[in-house]
């Protein structure tokens, strides 16, 4: 009992000392964000670790009932039949949305560290990434929950609450304020950060807001705002050297020889030139994208990549994957799982989102050069583009020309035959990505989903249902919901 009771007090005194080590510490290094360095740590953690994918893909034209037999997912079936989707987990608009604020807060919390430094010229470039996540975060916010951008009524369309504080009560109260408030807002920080950022402030800049993916968005952006000249501008800086063919995912050439493995290993990598700003969000699209009820089906497939202006053949056609009937997919999207522990044999799923890429930018470009009534630099964008995604390209042949476009969209309106022509080449690149539904947004396009026992769902144009609806939980902080 004696030696029993030596071993307890000197584990006490073990356990003592080492407590006081230990509240010696701070909890978190990020705590402090006494250097540039901690700041640029904690920013790593300013974008939005969730995943849209899946509720824009089932949401979109480019899903359709299977039939009973195949996986039920509620983030699926609510968004195909555009209902509140029920769930709050992983690939639903409520996991978004949080996420999304929880990115904010980072920033916020970098730019309060940055202002209050001591020697605030050195967080020029943490400042400047703060910036433009925090912006970017409620670009997606206001792009999901709210009306998209219309000159004529932005100013009285209810927008999202832009936050530029860190939260220090338990529950504050926001105001929605307007669509065109909030993209102000979205602008003015975007146009203050770009000058500050600096690349060599990142180990791997592709997981951070580099001078391209800042482009990029500031594309995006003014594209959505419908200022094209500014678009096609920032789209332009992007290609300011080299050969853009060479900065394009080469589909038709190197990906041709990838496995399906490889492929899947490759979409997202830092290392493809392709991907301007990549995010690991916690998802289960990468196990679920081409199973679920409300999907790809074959009259999906054939819609999408039957046919081309070119005249060519569609080189993702080479990678679509059937896993049992009706089941297709193009393998990008890869799942990593992360066990809980070393033994355990449970875990989270987790996908890599390419936020930004140099097609998106070129499709941009195109697209404000249309409007521009530059039409040749948008079929020579056009162009570029095809050489990497039809097969055994040839430039003579598959040439996309002004007359081409009019004969092939049965128009001799030049302007509407390019528009549709990108629209339909995005929707090809990025199909089962979500992206699709950015346009169906834009473009108020009318969609028709039918069921397996007959019922349509017909999403039109001004309908309300194509604003997904604003958490409930969100109310507590005063946050009203959307009208459905």
């Amino acid at each position: 009992m004696k030696k029993l009771s030596i071993y307890i007090l000197t584990g006490l005194a073990l356990v003592a000392g080492s407590c006081k080590k230990f509240l010696e510490q701070q909890p978190d290094n990020r705590a402090s964000l006494n250097t540039p360095e901690q700041v640029s740590q904690l920013l790593g953690t300013a974008y939005p670790q969730a995943n849209y994918m899946a509720f824009y893909e089932s949401a979109s034209d480019n899903a359709f009932d299977k039939g009973p037999g195949f996986l039920v997912e509620n983030f699926n079936v609510d968004a195909y039949l555009y209902n509140v989707v029920r769930d709050d987990q992983e690939d639903t608009p409520e996991f978004y949305w949080n996420a999304c604020y929880a990115a904010i807060a980072v920033a916020n919390q970098a730019l309060e560290a940055c202002e209050k430094a001591a020697n605030p010229e050195a967080y020029t470039a943490q400042k400047g990434e703060a910036l433009l996540a925090r912006a970017y975060a409620h670009f997606m916010l206001v792009n999901t929950f709210c009306e998209t951008y219309d000159p004529s009524t932005a100013a009285t369309d209810p927008g999202i609450p832009y936050v530029t504080v860190p939260e220090k009560v338990v529950i504050k109260q926001y105001e929605r304020k307007t669509v065109a408030y909030v993209y102000e807002m979205i602008e003015k920080d975007v146009l203050t950060g770009i000058p500050l950022i600096n690349d060599n402030a990142y180990a791997v800049p592709r997981y951070h807001f580099s001078k391209n993916a800042a482009y990029a968005f500031a594309s995006r952006l003014y594209l959505f705002l419908q200022k094209w000249d500014q678009a096609a501008s920032y789209a332009s800086m992007v290609f300011s050297t080299g050969n853009i063919a060479n900065v394009l995912r080469p589909w038709n050439s190197t990906y041709l020889t990838y496995t399906y493995n490889e492929l899947w290993a490759t979409y997202a990598k830092a290392t493809e030139p392709a991907n301007l700003l990549l995010v690991q969000t916690a998802s289960y699209w990468g196990r679920y994208y081409f199973n679920v009820r409300y999907a790809m089906t074959n009259n999906i497939r054939d819609d999408i990549f039957a046919s081309n202006v070119t005249g060519g053949v569609w080189s993702f056609t080479n990678h679509i994957y059937t896993s049992g009937t009706n089941n297709y997919m193009i393998p990008k999207i890869n799942e990593h799982f992360i066990r809980t522990s070393v033994n355990a044999t449970i875990g989270n799923g987790f996908v890599v989102v390419p936020l930004f890429t140099t097609e998106e930018v070129l499709f941009n470009r195109a697209e404000a050069n249309t409007y521009l009534n530059k039409t040749d630099a948008a079929i020579a964008d056009l162009n570029v583009y095809a050489s990497t995604r039809i097969n055994n390209y040839n430039a003579t042949t598959h040439v996309i020309t002004a007359q081409r476009l009019r004969n092939f969209y049965q128009t001799n309106n030049l302007q509407l035959a390019l528009i549709s022509c990108i629209l339909d080449f995005k929707r090809a690149e990025w199909v089962q990505e979500g992206n699709r539904w950015f346009d169906i947004l834009r473009y108020r396009i009318p969609v028709t989903h039918t069921t397996f026992e007959g019922n349509v769902e017909i999403l039109e144009s001004d309908d309300k249902r194509r604003l997904f609806q604003i958490p409930q939980s969100a109310t507590i902080s005063g946050v009203e919901q959307n009208p459905r």
